[in-house]
């Protein structure tokens, strides 16, 4: 290529511009470097000088003191000039002693300045070497704003979008809030137009009920004035048979075990007789509900539910005994069906253990109590839940006082019996106690409510009253856990309910006194429950063992 070629010439300025920045870094580094030393080395070089200096003049005096030394040593007689030159001489001597002297303090200044010298040589490379970590920070600082800067710019627009979310939601919540206002007022006039249907209806009832007594009345009249006329004896048979009518069937309070065997796995929780058969239904810890027939000399079992993931603390029939309902520590509640024991809803909504599940009134409906201080009302059509309500406390146990499945009643960890009405949120006149409540259960004619207490007693309350009317403890009874189930007899009666040291207390409600003490079971009873005929009654363990007692089997 030629030399005048643009190519060449633009590289050849490039080739000694690169020089010349070189040339002029290391000028500026030597600059640098020797700035702060240019004294100590115009002082070393002035010594120096002064050094040779002296050296050609020691030379010359040696000179002249050895030519003296030879005249000397030849006879020569010394003439004041030679006298004159020996005073000199010795003159130059001392000076000469005077300078080898400065020389060796000047060569010791000389050998300190120079490790001076290297001391700052080593400190301004560990500057040098500070200065580019310092600049390598710094630029890491730099990258690390400007990711700063970007991250700060995506947050930005993030943030745009939220609040562009955020205003798209609250428009569509306004939207909602004034379809639920409307809905709202549609939902009160239906309401106020149903009462007025309802009142309506009432009213006609009553005028019904107003007819109906009057012609009951008078009948009832026309029937005591034929009575009154009427002089023939009163036979003793008719009048006993009349007794009996209104005597209901007594309760037989069991005095020696009729079966005993080991229901499951592991702890049993919860026991419950079918209201139709003599069937016992049991869950435990083993996450199974199991069905047992105890209509022959031993126990045949009727099938497995399964489905929990987790230990079945509480079991209860519908009143036709075709459904079976299962609280479970899994946060759920299970139905099966009796005759194909097939899994049929699955309630899942609570978030602690639930502890408690009974039909509400009718085999579509469902409540349930748990650990997360809430009630939930399940509708089965749906697969729903259709109303939570918040007690403030872990609820060990419910029933529900009626057959409408209008009013439920909770006991809690707060040592509070709650009372519940479907139709309103909050609940009204709890009973507070002193102890937790662990179970509870309604007499027959739902007059009565019995609840067993943590403080080891079981308290029966008058629920026309609302108040407590009776306790009931002994010597000997401790409540095992916060889950132990007492139980009313059929005929409501007798109490009873399981010890912590085995033995199956039961009490008379009439006297107040105990009627027996089963002891069969080697671990701590945790639920009771009795035949509905009042002929057997079932206890079950920590221990996997279900005992029935009863006089025949």
């Amino acid at each position: 290529m030629a030399a005048n070629e643009p190519g060449l010439s633009s590289y050849s300025r490039e080739d000694n511009n690169w020089r010349k920045d070189l040339i002029l870094q290391l000028q500026e580094r030597n600059r640098r470097q020797t700035y702060c030393f240019a004294d100590l080395i115009s002082l070393h070089n002035r010594l120096f000088e002064n050094a040779n200096t002296l050296r050609g003049e020691n030379i010359q005096l040696t000179i002249a003191n050895e030519t003296l030394r030879r005249n000397t040593s030849s006879g020569t007689p010394i003439s004041g000039a030679n006298a004159d030159l020996e005073a000199r001489l010795l003159k130059q001597a001392e000076e000469l002693a005077t300078l080898h002297k400065r020389k060796g303090e000047h060569t010791q200044q000389i050998v300190d300045l120079n490790n001076k010298l290297q001391e700052m040589t080593k400190e301004l490379h560990m500057k040098e070497a500070g200065l580019a970590e310092t600049i390598e920070i710094n630029k890491n600082l730099h990258a690390e704003i400007v990711s700063c800067h970007n991250r700060e710019r995506e947050l930005e627009g993030i943030n745009q979008m939220l609040k562009d979310e955020h205003q798209a939601l609250q428009l569509a919540f306004a939207s909602l809030e004034e379809k639920l206002r409307k809905t709202q007022e549609e939902n009160r006039q239906l309401i106020e137009r149903l009462i007025k249907y309802k009142t309506r209806d009432a009213e006609k009832v009553n005028e019904e009920n107003d007819n109906f007594l009057k012609k009951r009345q008078a009948k009832v009249q026309k029937e005591l004035e034929d009575a009154a006329r009427d002089t023939r004896p009163v036979s003793p048979d008719r009048s006993s048979l009349k007794e009996g009518i209104f005597k209901s069937l007594p309760t037989a309070v069991p005095t020696k075990v009729s079966a005993t065997f080991n229901a499951h796995d592991g702890e049993v929780f919860a026991a419950k007789w079918s209201p139709v058969e003599r069937i016992l239904a049991t869950g435990g810890a083993d996450r199974k509900v199991k069905l047992w027939n105890i209509t022959k000399g031993a126990p045949e079992s009727k099938g497995i539910l399964v489905g929990s993931n987790a230990g079945v603390m509480s079991v209860d029939f519908d009143s036709t005994g075709t459904l079976i309902l299962g609280a479970s520590n899994d946060y759920a509640s299970r139905v099966w069906t009796v005759s194909d024991l097939r899994l049929k809803h699955t309630l899942t909504g609570h978030c602690g253990k639930v502890m408690a599940a009974k039909f509400l009134g009718e085999p579509s409906k469902v409540v349930t109590g748990s650990y997360d201080r809430t009630l939930k009302i399940w509708d089965l059509r749906s697969k729903a839940c259709t109303e939570t309500k918040f007690a403030g406390s872990s609820c060990n146990d419910l029933v529900t006082s009626d057959s409408a499945g209008s009013t439920i009643i909770s006991g809690h960890y707060d040592q509070r019996i709650r009372f519940w009405d479907t139709r309103v949120d909050s609940s009204s006149n709890d009973i507070l106690l002193e102890g937790k409540v662990t179970s509870l259960d309604l007499s027959r004619d739902a007059n009565y409510l019995l609840s067993c207490v943590r403080d080891d007693t079981l308290k029966l309350i008058d629920l026309r009253m609302k108040k407590i009317i009776g306790s009931f403890s002994a010597d000997g009874f401790k409540v095992g856990f916060d889950w132990t189930r007492a139980t009313f007899s059929p005929d409501g009666q007798y109490i009873s309910v399981g010890s912590s040291d085995g033995s199956v207390f039961i009490w008379s409600v009439l006297t107040n006194m105990i009627e027996t003490v089963l002891k069969n079971h080697s671990a701590v009873v945790t639920a009771v429950s009795w035949h509905p005929q009042g002929t057997y009654l079932a206890s079950v363990d920590r221990a996997k063992t279900v005992t029935v007692w009863g006089d025949h089997v």
